[in-house]
């Protein structure tokens, strides 16, 4: 392969697709992942942080372009990028690439909206083609990685990904667009310590990312060069940051169409505990049994999910580690019947039943040797009285190969909607579906985030 090949295709693929590309799947899988977007960003708003990150962001600038979705704050497009990047994925319940190990709406819906509301005449269907663009330059990054997650994939992917959607939206040339995928790579940051730790700091890089996407695109249009070989130079993308990498990975970029491949997220936790939970929930509907009879749950994964989910539970854990802690997602599934948003507040992660049930929960690393699987898996349930079950997982509940239904999609969208900081009326939220399910016909991006609105207007 030429030097460089990697990166001409993927500036290619960005300056060349049209709306008449995408066909009718893509197109469905793209309003349906926007409004997934939407929903979760509405149950972000509960998340108390909100307001410390827009406080501090108020000392970044003034201005009123565009607004921050639910509250309908008027601020900077960078300022509500940032702000509307976070909500998406504070609560871990944004969909996800699972090859890519990408979460690419966040950086990308959120970017996208702010630069839209605030140039004016944007419709929804250059929305539907930028969020496209942008997801296949996010995710075809992602799964060409081949080591293990070191640096914030979702971040750092999406960055780039929804850089190449603003490039899509202005209909910019090829070397302007290369320019500002290269000033967005040099500006690129997040490592997976947050992750480790369970730091607000993980959805906090979303934000900071979607902010440099737009930071990028100003300075490759007032004519900055960027890096021109920002993925396979000496100091490029997959030489720092992925570099067990394989450019076959771009092989089917003109072919395939990303958004297709996305995962929704059922619940509202790391897509890394999701396997355990479908799979405890399945065995027991076929299978009850009391939980005092229970002796050991184990769920046998791959690497990726020892490395992402794996960690101990504790009563005073943060919300943002109990999101990401395999056992107690689980036991909260076992005795809930389901996840939800209020079983990550303080109160809930404490009670003695959900700790102790917990402490029965374990991960078993298998024989996997791909670092970046998140499937398959398998669950095994046992008892005291010495009987066993178990389950195989090829694929878990959301994944393309076990997809949501419409019926189960909307119900989360609805789940989603009513759990923000000022629940939107069920008025509101059929406004909002119907407004994303015809997004073609939309005649300006404004009217989706009047729809976003919880109260009146802004």
């Amino acid at each position: 392969m030429t030097a460089n090949a990697v990166t001409d295709r993927l500036v290619q693929h960005i300056v060349s697709v049209r709306a008449d590309d995408l066909c009718a799947q893509t197109r469905d899988s793209a309003r349906t992942f926007i409004q997934d977007s939407l929903g979760v960003a509405l149950a972000g708003t509960r998340v108390a942080r909100v307001a410390t990150l827009k406080d501090i962001a108020t000392r970044w600038g003034e201005g009123s372009a565009a607004r921050i979705w639910g509250t309908g704050e008027r601020v900077p497009a960078a300022t509500a990028a940032f702000i509307n990047g976070y909500q998406i994925h504070n609560q871990e319940w944004d969909c996800v690439h699972e090859p890519a190990v990408v979460h690419p709406m966040a950086v990308v819906l959120s970017t996208l909206i702010a630069f839209a509301e605030s140039q004016r005449g944007i419709d929804g269907l250059r929305l539907m083609l930028a969020c496209c663009v942008a997801v296949d330059v996010a995710t075809t990054i992602g799964r060409a990685a081949r080591n293990k997650l070191r640096f914030f994939r979702p971040a750092m992917c999406g960055a780039l990904g929804a850089t190449a959607g603003l490039a899509k939206l202005l209909e910019l040339d090829r070397e302007t667009t290369q320019s500002a995928l290269g000033l967005t790579y040099s500006q690129l940051s997040g490592t997976m310590q947050a992750h480790l730790e369970g730091s607000p700091m993980l959805p906090i890089q979303i934000g900071i990312n979607a902010r440099a996407s737009l930071f990028a695109l100003d300075l490759a249009r007032a004519g900055v060069q960027g890096p021109r070989d920002f993925l396979e130079g000496p100091f490029g993308y997959f030489t720092l940051i992925d570099p067990e990498w394989d450019p076959s990975a771009f092989d089917q970029l003109e072919q395939r169409s990303a958004i297709c491949e996305l995962s929704h997220k059922p619940y509202p936790s790391g897509r890394a505990t999701h396997g355990g939970v479908d799979g405890v929930l399945q065995l027991r509907a076929s299978w009850p049994f009391a939980l005092e009879a229970l002796k050991a749950v184990k769920v046998h994964a791959p690497p990726l999910i020892v490395q992402l989910v794996d960690r101990p539970a504790r009563a005073d854990m943060a919300p943002a580690y109990a999101r990401l802690c395999l056992p107690y997602v689980v036991a909260t599934a076992l005795l809930e019947g389901d996840v939800g948003v209020e079983d990550f507040e303080p109160a809930a992660i404490a009670r003695d039943d959900r700790q102790t049930l917990a402490r029965k929960i374990t991960v078993v690393r298998d024989d996997n040797p791909a670092l970046n699987a998140l499937a398959p898996q398998r669950v095994e349930i046992s008892l005291h009285d010495g009987t066993h079950r178990e389950l195989d997982l090829p694929a878990v509940l959301g994944a393309p190969g076990r997809p949501l239904s419409r019926e189960q999609h909307l119900n989360k969208f609805r789940r989603a909607a009513s759990a923000a900081i000022e629940p939107m009326t069920i008025e509101k939220i059929e406004r909002l579906i119907a407004l994303t399910d015809q997004l073609e016909n939309l005649a300006e991006v404004g009217e989706l985030v009047d729809a976003l609105l919880l109260r009146g207007s802004a």
